[in-house]
């Protein structure tokens, strides 16, 4: 793209943002900058991050059979930004891109594969830079502000600080080359550091990092991985699938309606694994009401037939067990979240369900986007491992703002300095000391 074409992408995201306050990215372009009082040191405990959900880069090759429409590519030479570019905010880049990043699931060997004629990769694994920022141009920024703040402390990026992106479209049945790898990566910066590892994931990558320690024996964790950070996992599950799943959610994307979006966030299998867990969730919760049925954790075959996605029920079948015991993962936690805000727990829809939006909604306690019900589930592991698990709630701090608030930033380097004064909750609310 030239320079002409970079401006009037840039000037689209700022149009976008200027008017769409529920936008994802608002929250994350030009993020704060990292702050720190204390001296760099150089005896930094090695940490890997492992993103949530949409936290890092991919890139495509496409060489395809067919096109959705005459104006998308239909071979490169090269690979390209797949997440995020920002053409695909374009009226007709969208339908290129669903096309270019969906997945294609099989029921009859129940695996996926991409769309005909794409290949996808996970560009920098082991480096910070795709989970830093998830675009070329560094306007939506995700861990910068808190690998700024670590390298402020005497970390080195990709050294004794480092990324583990993954394909986020697929669930980690799926995904046996990135814990392979993850592990290979551990060892690797034990080795170099002689020092064990802490693992910090946020969201749904938290359920990866469990899932990775779940298939790791013991005698391994107590070697290799000094503690875990989890930042706002939804450890019960979310509500939110259901409303994504059903109409689509376009985050408040003005030129994208719900209904487009919704088929894109059909195309991966981890939005039916992050449905709410039928072990946690009360039986008669409903979560999604109608005139003609409300529908619970006991409902989820209706769910998928009625909303005409049954792929959806093989894809939460085939995912629903991985990590939805809650096995405790059999290191130290540190289990932090926000709380004190109001977060839907059940969405209400008319007659035009599912092609229309909610038309209202009914609340509980959270982070604006997982309840502080599912996120507190990591409570339990306290009495099932020998491992210490410490529980910290932020009042009033946003599911996103959980990776770059400065009061975050500050626990996580009391964590990784060793001090063992962990408070259980911290205010974050507006003019909080």
């Amino acid at each position: 793209m030239d320079s002409t074409g970079r401006f009037c992408s840039l000037l689209l995201v700022f149009l976008i943002l200027h008017h769409a306050s529920g936008f994802w990215l608002l929250d994350v372009v030009f993020p704060p900058n990292a702050k720190t009082s204390v001296v760099a040191s150089n005896n930094t405990p090695p940490v890997i991050i492992v993103p949530g959900n949409l936290g890092n880069r991919l890139e495509a090759k496409i060489d395809k059979p067919t096109l959705v429409h005459w104006m998308c590519y239909k071979k490169t030479e090269h690979w390209f930004p797949l997440w995020i570019d920002l053409n695909m905010f374009m009226p007709i880049g969208i339908d290129c891109w669903i096309d270019n990043i969906r997945i294609v699931y099989n029921r009859t060997t129940r695996r996926i594969s991409n769309s005909a004629g794409v290949e996808v990769r996970v560009p920098g694994f082991g480096q910070t830079y795709p989970i830093e920022f998830l675009d070329n141009n560094r306007l939506a920024g995700y861990f910068h502000t808190m690998v700024q703040h670590l390298v402020n402390l005497g970390y080195s990026r990709n050294n004794t600080v480092r990324g583990a992106p993954y394909d986020w479209r697929v669930a980690p049945n799926e995904n046996a080359e990135y814990f392979s790898r993850l592990q290979d990566l551990v060892e690797e910066m034990y080795d170099q550091h002689q020092q064990p590892v802490y693992l910090l994931g946020h969201s749904m990558g938290c359920h990866y990092v469990l899932y990775f320690l779940n298939h790791q024996p013991q005698a391994w964790k107590d070697k290799y991985i000094r503690g875990f950070i989890s930042l706002a996992a939804p450890w019960g599950g979310a509500v939110k699938p259901f409303r994504v799943l059903a109409s689509g959610n376009n985050d408040g994307i003005p030129m994208l309606s719900n209904i487009k979006m919704r088929e894109e966030q059909r195309m991966t299998t981890t939005n039916p694994w992050m449905l709410p867990f039928e072990e946690v969730w009360p039986k008669d919760h409903i979560f999604i009401s109608t005139p003609t049925f409300n529908y619970t954790t006991q409902d989820y075959w209706r769910f998928f037939t009625d909303i005409s996605f049954e792929d959806g029920w093989f894809m939460w079948e085939d995912t629903k067990n991985l990590t939805g015991d809650l096995h405790p993962p059999g290191v130290e936690v540190w289990c932090m979240y926000g709380v004190g805000l109001p977060t839907p727990v059940t969405y209400i829809y008319d007659e035009n369900f599912p092609n229309m939006d909610p038309v209202d909604f009914i609340y509980a306690d959270g982070d604006d986007t997982v309840t502080s019900f599912s996120m507190s589930r990591c409570k339990r592991w306290a009495g099932q491992q020998e491992k210490p698990v410490h529980v910290i709630e932020y009042r009033g701090l946003p599911h996103l703002d959980i990776v770059f608030h400065e009061k975050v930033l500050s626990q996580i380097q009391h964590i990784l300095e060793g001090q063992l004064d962990i408070p259980s909750e911290i205010d974050c609310r507006f003019g909080a000391k």
